[in-house]
Protein backbone atom coordinates (compact mmCIF):
# COMPACT_ATOMS: atom_id res chain seq x y z
CA UNK A 1 0.00 0.00 0.00
CA UNK A 2 0.75 3.21 -0.94
CA UNK A 3 1.05 6.64 1.28
CA UNK A 4 0.61 9.88 1.08
CA UNK A 5 1.08 13.07 3.30
CA UNK A 6 -2.12 14.87 3.98
CA UNK A 7 -1.26 17.36 6.89
CA UNK A 8 0.07 17.00 10.79
CA UNK A 9 -1.40 16.27 14.63
CA UNK A 10 -1.36 19.75 15.57
CA UNK A 11 -3.58 18.69 19.34
CA UNK A 12 -4.31 15.73 21.09
CA UNK A 13 -6.92 15.50 23.48
CA UNK A 14 -6.04 12.60 25.88
CA UNK A 15 -9.37 12.45 27.96
CA UNK A 16 -11.60 12.33 25.36
CA UNK A 17 -8.80 10.76 22.59
CA UNK A 18 -9.65 12.93 19.91
CA UNK A 19 -6.66 14.59 17.59
CA UNK A 20 -6.65 17.79 15.59
CA UNK A 21 -5.51 17.04 12.69
CA UNK A 22 -4.31 20.13 9.82
CA UNK A 23 -4.83 19.08 6.19
CA UNK A 24 -2.49 20.45 4.30
CA UNK A 25 -2.93 18.80 1.39
CA UNK A 26 -5.38 16.67 -0.78
CA UNK A 27 -8.90 15.14 0.77
CA UNK A 28 -9.89 13.07 3.81
CA UNK A 29 -12.92 11.44 4.16
CA UNK A 30 -14.90 8.90 6.81
CA UNK A 31 -14.01 5.44 5.24
CA UNK A 32 -10.47 6.44 4.87
CA UNK A 33 -7.34 4.65 6.37
CA UNK A 34 -4.96 7.04 7.71
CA UNK A 35 -1.18 6.75 9.29
CA UNK A 36 0.28 8.67 12.14
CA UNK A 37 3.83 8.21 12.21
CA UNK A 38 5.87 10.37 15.06
CA UNK A 39 8.76 9.25 17.54
CA UNK A 40 7.14 7.51 19.63
CA UNK A 41 4.02 7.26 17.43
CA UNK A 42 3.44 4.64 14.48
CA UNK A 43 0.00 3.36 13.97
CA UNK A 44 -2.94 3.12 11.00
CA UNK A 45 -6.26 3.01 11.87
CA UNK A 46 -9.60 3.96 9.66
CA UNK A 47 -11.33 7.06 10.34
CA UNK A 48 -14.84 6.53 11.75
CA UNK A 49 -16.14 10.50 11.94
CA UNK A 50 -14.38 13.77 11.82
CA UNK A 51 -15.55 17.05 12.86
CA UNK A 52 -14.77 20.44 12.03
CA UNK A 53 -16.07 23.52 14.80
CA UNK A 54 -17.88 20.46 15.99
CA UNK A 55 -20.02 19.68 13.43
CA UNK A 56 -19.80 15.77 11.91
CA UNK A 57 -18.54 15.70 8.37
CA UNK A 58 -18.20 13.62 6.15
CA UNK A 59 -15.07 14.89 3.80
CA UNK A 60 -12.23 17.35 4.41
CA UNK A 61 -10.28 19.07 1.89
CA UNK A 62 -6.70 21.60 1.82
CA UNK A 63 -6.59 24.21 4.70
CA UNK A 64 -9.29 22.29 7.17
CA UNK A 65 -8.77 21.64 10.84
CA UNK A 66 -10.67 18.72 11.72
CA UNK A 67 -10.66 16.50 14.58
CA UNK A 68 -10.89 12.80 14.55
CA UNK A 69 -11.52 10.06 17.35
CA UNK A 70 -8.35 7.54 18.04
CA UNK A 71 -8.14 4.71 19.53
CA UNK A 72 -3.96 5.01 20.34
CA UNK A 73 -2.31 7.99 21.71
CA UNK A 74 -0.78 10.67 19.17
CA UNK A 75 1.12 13.57 19.70
CA UNK A 76 1.29 16.92 18.57
CA UNK A 77 3.94 17.90 15.36
CA UNK A 78 2.97 13.29 14.36
CA UNK A 79 2.81 13.46 10.53
CA UNK A 80 -0.71 12.04 8.93
CA UNK A 81 -0.51 10.04 6.26
CA UNK A 82 -2.99 8.73 3.80
CA UNK A 83 -3.24 5.16 2.87
CA UNK A 84 -3.83 4.98 -0.97
CA UNK A 85 -4.43 1.56 -3.11
CA UNK A 86 -1.51 0.29 -5.28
Amino acid sequence: MKEKEIGYVSNYFGKLSVAAIEITTGKLSVGDTIHIKGHTTDFTTRVGSMQIEHNSVSAAKKGDSIGVKLSEKTRKKDKVFKVVAD
